[in-house]
């Protein structure tokens, strides 16, 4: 019988990391790790560690000319030829500038990513989490948006190709999922649903809700791109209404979901204006879906968040939660002012720039209401109506 769920993290996936001053910064692992351990909530047997994903895994998203290009600018000293390419495949740019024992890391994040699917494919686990992964702006012959190897594409092409599913991947993160959506665009297999700020104006820019798919998979590419200043109800009527039509349409056998948990208001990086309560009710609802349409097979990945402080350890433990059935989210959900654990305040409060929140939603009633609320509302209601044009 299947144990509820698996936890892939490797510490020196922390080494994913470009440059000091860069936003990506992943001591938001250690953050969440050292958060639900304060919480006994991640005991040792539920972690595996990843191996590194092979080139011929990697191969089956990215072209090998890029895959030698990024070998040899991890190099201590990369040559000075390796460095006059590097332009070429988009890693000379200030969001994703080479770095050393880039292939090597990069490769173990997909290699996680693999595991998660061979885990719940197999039938070990009903659910798998790497938040390690989630990086989907990269493409077949470029690094982009912090991504260098798109371990989400290289994971669902291993589902379909490995165990011919039928692959439903669900974005959250606050930008475009475009790596992921252009790797299946003329896909029928696979289907992408990606909720969004705007590419209007956010990078990278795509993301439209008339981008559909192309040729027999027209209609298997679902875009709800919201308006700036978008908030928590919002948010979460559009993607449950349309999430919940494209699964029953699609029929699919696993669910890949990418948990970026950058729409929130403190987040640096966006204009959405969502609250902690969104990262408490999507997990939720994807994790009814799996169980009902796909025997509970779920595969999640981390992507995008760059307050590492107050948001991320948050988002990404209440994932967790939600995906082992904690008795902590139904504490959460009677009390909102629900505290964090003590001791992980007292750990971190010392080395965080910003005053860490002491609960595990965030104190609406503190808040300042968002100026054009009903406009807001208003647009993406028609935004969600145009997303759901081809859906029965």
């Amino acid at each position: 019988m299947s144990k509820p769920a698996l936890f892939i993290y490797n510490e020196h996936e922390i080494a994913y990391r470009f440059n000091d001053d860069h936003p990506f910064n992943q001591k938001r692992l250690t953050l969440t790790v050292d958060l639900l351990r304060k919480l006994d909530a991640l005991p040792e047997q539920a972690i595996l560690s990843p191996a590194a994903a092979e080139d011929e895994q990697l191969l089956a998203i990215h072209n090998s000319d890029y895959i030698e290009a990024v070998k040899k600018l991890s190099a201590a000293a990369p040559s000075s030829e390796a460095i006059s390419l590097a332009h070429r495949y988009g890693l000379d740019t200030e969001d994703t500038p080479y770095f050393q024992e880039m292939h090597e890391i990069t490769s173990m994040v997909a290699g996680g990513s693999l595991l998660a699917i061979d885990t719940v494919m197999n039938g070990d686990m009903l659910h798998a989490l790497h938040l390690g992964g989630g990086l989907h702006h990269a493409l077949p012959n470029k690094g982009a948006g912090f991504c260098v190897y798109n371990d989400a594409s290289v994971a669902i092409a291993h589902a379909k190709n490995q165990y011919g599913a039928r692959v439903l991947y669900i974005d959250t993160d606050v930008h475009h999922g475009d790596g992921v959506q252009w790797s299946f665009y003329a896909d029928p297999e696979v289907c992408t649903v990606s909720i969004h700020e705007t590419g209007k104006y956010l990078f990278p820019g795509t993301g439209a809700v008339n981008e559909r798919g192309d040729g027999v998979a027209f209609g298997t590419t679902i875009n709800i791109p919201v308006e700036p200043y978008t908030e928590d109800a919002s948010w979460l009527e559009c993607l449950e209404e349309v999430l919940t039509k494209a699964i029953v349409h699609f029929k699919p056998d696993l669910i890949v979901s990418q948990h970026g948990c950058d729409a929130h208001a403190y987040d640096p990086l966006s204009h959405v204006h969502c609250s902690m309560d969104i990262y408490k009710a999507m997990p939720r609802l994807i994790h009814e879906l799996a169980h009902k349409h796909c025997q509970g097979r779920w595969v999640a990945l981390g992507g995008g968040g760059y307050d590492i402080w107050r948001v991320v350890p948050r988002a990404w433990s209440l994932l967790w939660l939600e995906m082992t059935d904690h008795p902590l989210i139904a504490q959460v959900e009677l009390n909102p002012a629900l505290t964090l654990p003590p001791a992980w305040l007292a750990a971190w409060q010392p080395q965080s720039p910003v005053e860490l929140p002491a609960t595990w939603l965030d104190l609406l009633e503190k808040w300042e209401p968002m100026p054009r609320r009903d406009e807001i509302t208003i647009k993406n209601r028609h935004t969600k109506e145009l997303a759901m044009l081809y859906l029965p």
